[in-house]
């Protein structure tokens, strides 16, 4: 079975970077971000981390590590958001404590993704694939980025339902700062490989394709132990988002999800848009779908809000799922079950 976190009203937050901390001429985005949270009755413990970035990363791997660890044994901070991503939290994965995990939400996206489905896979926690911290820093919210609070807040048991985004953002514009962060100008569609409609059901795991590749081959990719003793052998729903990967590459690294078993009994794939996604030799990513769901046989949806082409819909790695697309329209109805 899943394990859900609660989140609940005046939460502490505990904000540490597992992967990049923040420059020091961007500290303000991050004090801006805690305050606006602080603002709607949540409290912020910052780490240090948080305020340092040198070769890379925000700290030497076991320091970020401990950090990590320390904050979610700390029985004071109910939920862990780190300020963004970065290049190399996959250090830091052979010292994080999983045998002693208490039961709270983390939530972030892009490098973050490969602690959140590490997490879900070794200890049937379900983990928040969703908003970064510094993204909260405005003086409101859209409405896709803000379900991250209804969906978090659901119990053990409910359900949540969510929606395709009405617009969506083209390119980050950082000279042009807007009151939610994000400027929304593009009409949002949901695209799949075959018909108009598409309807799958099955349990939510992903992440950023560029990182949660590399778990293959290692202790924390044992997707046929999290099938037997977490969801029954129940069907999987993947959802992936690509960050830097031209087409060929993207190509490869779906290859090899699909030879280490990842897509094994799987009922469905969902794909973010993304920057990169570059043809190589006239090979697009329109042909890297197709491709795919020629050889699984199963729908693909793409185009869909995740990743790093804002804003997003708050993906649960665990929850059960029901997935709806019909005339570029999404939903995703996630049972806490």
């Amino acid at each position: 079975m899943i394990t859900y976190p609660f989140l609940k009203k005046g939460a502490a937050i505990g904000v540490t970077a597992p992967s990049s901390g923040i420059p020091a001429g961007l500290h303000g985005l991050i004090k801006l971000a805690c305050s606006r949270l602080e603002q709607k009755g949540y409290r912020t413990v910052c780490g240090d981390t948080v305020w340092t970035q040198k070769k890379a990363k925000s700290a030497p791997a076991v320091k970020r590590a401990a950090e990590f660890n320390s904050m979610m044994a700390d029985s004071e901070i109910d939920i862990m958001i780190p300020p963004w991503g970065g290049e190399l939290l996959v250090e830091i994965l052979e010292y994080i404590d999983f045998e002693n995990m208490k039961t709270k939400w983390v939530m972030g996206y892009s490098d973050t993704s490969a602690l959140l489905l590490a997490i879900t896979l070794k200890t049937g926690i379900a983990t928040a694939h969703g908003t970064n911290l510094i993204d909260l820093r405005g003086e409101y919210w859209d409405e896709t980025t803000a379900m991250w609070e209804t969906v978090l807040s659901t119990a053990s048991g409910g359900s949540v339902l969510q929606h395709s985004s009405p617009l969506y953002q083209k390119e980050w514009q950082h000279d042009n700062p807007s009151p939610c962060v994000f400027h929304l100008t593009e009409e949002t569609r949901w695209k799949t490989t075959s018909s108009s409609t598409v309807k799958i059901s099955g349990r939510l795991l992903g992440g950023c394709v560029d990182i949660i590749r590399h778990l293959i081959g290692t202790p924390y990719d044992d997707i046929q132990s999290f099938r037997r003793q977490h969801i029954s052998g129940e069907p999987i729903i993947w959802y992936l988002e690509n960050c830097e990967l031209g087409t060929t590459d993207l190509r490869r690294s779906l290859v090899q999800m699909k030879l280490a078993g990842w897509f094994d009994n799987c009922s469905g794939l969902l794909f973010g848009r993304s920057p990169a996604n570059m043809p190589v030799e006239n090979y697009t990513i329109e042909d890297v779908y197709q491709d795919l769901a020629d050889e699984l046989q199963i729908p693909i949806v793409y185009d869909i809000d995740c990743g790093h082409v804002p804003p997003q819909v708050t993906f649960i790695n665990g929850a059960f799922a029901e997935v709806e697309v019909t005339d570029g329209k999404g939903t995703v109805l996630q049972i806490f079950k």
